[in-house]
């Protein structure tokens, strides 16, 4: 009888760890793109579900004339207890760290702009929103100035998106 050994040579062992090393070197690239464009699609539709809550809450609830002592003039009222609309009121699964919202508005005619402030690219989203809809659409500039702590930004996130509507409430 032979004396063989049982099981794999230290050649074979090596051979399947360099398969399963090119396998995860192919994929990793892959499945990180995927997450990218995930989190790019998120943030697009976050930022129109939010506008459009705005018009509609606009629509339905109303706005704060603009005789309105109390710092409200020119918001959203909410219906339910008359006072200002609320970020948590708009959209489900918001992030009111990464999204704001500013709405102003004279003789019924209001611009409510939605703000995004954290890790994505900007490139994805803004493809993203233009497959989805021909609005307008860009990185914050000049025309509103803004702090983080007017939204609660981490700081150091260098990413400021936003996404601005306008329409009429009669």
């Amino acid at each position: 009888m032979k004396n063989r050994k049982r099981g794999f040579s230290l050649v074979e062992l090596l051979i399947v760890l360099a398969v399963i090393a090119a396998l995860i070197a192919t994929i990793t690239p892959v499945a990180l793109n995927a997450i990218r464009k995930s989190k790019a699609t998120q943030v697009a539709q976050n930022l129109k579900t939010l506008a459009s809550a705005i018009e509609n809450a606009a629509y339905v609830n109303g706005v704060f004339p603009a005789s309105d002592t109390n710092n409200n003039a020119g918001k959203i009222r909410n219906a339910v207890n008359d006072s200002p609309i609320e970020l948590e009121d708009l959209g489900r699964d918001i992030n009111g760290k990464e999204y704001t919202v500013f709405y102003t508005g004279t003789n019924g005619r209001y611009t409510a702009t939605v703000v995004f402030v954290g890790e994505t690219e900007i490139a994805l989203v803004k493809h993203t929103l233009a497959q989805a809809m021909t609005d307008t659409f860009d990185e914050l500039n000049s025309g509103i100035q803004l702090t983080s702590t007017d939204w609660n930004a981490n700081p150091g996130d260098d990413t400021v998106v936003y996404y601005r509507i306008e329409f009429d409430v009669y």
